[in-house]
């Protein structure tokens, strides 16, 4: 359940202003407050099958998406990909550390971290 949620939750936060007001709405309250069907059915005056039915469109417009775009998957391949850089660059900074000592190839690592730790934020 918990893989699902996360599931969930990426695909809100990178596809979620492309649902409409009451998709983000339900959605949000069903995934991200945690209330039941039943909760947001009686708060908002209609029933139970309804609520369903607005999250499931959500979550069908949001997978199709994905599916089409593979943003999500390129978004994880690409965060793998700045981690082995990262680790590169630590054994390059180890490297030098035990055996040239340059000051020069030090400041060019420490470029390439700061640049990277840019990345990650993005």
């Amino acid at each position: 359940m918990k893989n699902q949620a996360y599931r969930m939750a990426l695909l809100y936060d990178f596809y979620g202003d492309t649902l409409t007001d009451r998709q983000k709405e339900f959605y949000d309250l069903y995934y991200n407050e945690d209330l039941s069907l039943s909760e947001i059915a009686e708060n908002y005056g209609i029933s139970r099958q309804g609520v369903r039915e607005v999250i499931v469109r959500a979550e069908a417009a949001l997978t199709e998406l994905e599916d089409k775009t593979g943003i999500i998957r390129r978004f994880h391949v690409m965060q793998d990909q700045l981690k082995d850089v990262m680790d590169a660059v630590k054994a390059i900074q180890t490297r030098n550390a035990d055996l040239y000592h340059d000051g020069e190839i030090e400041d060019l690592a420490y470029a390439i971290i700061q640049a990277l730790e840019k990345l990650k934020q993005e």
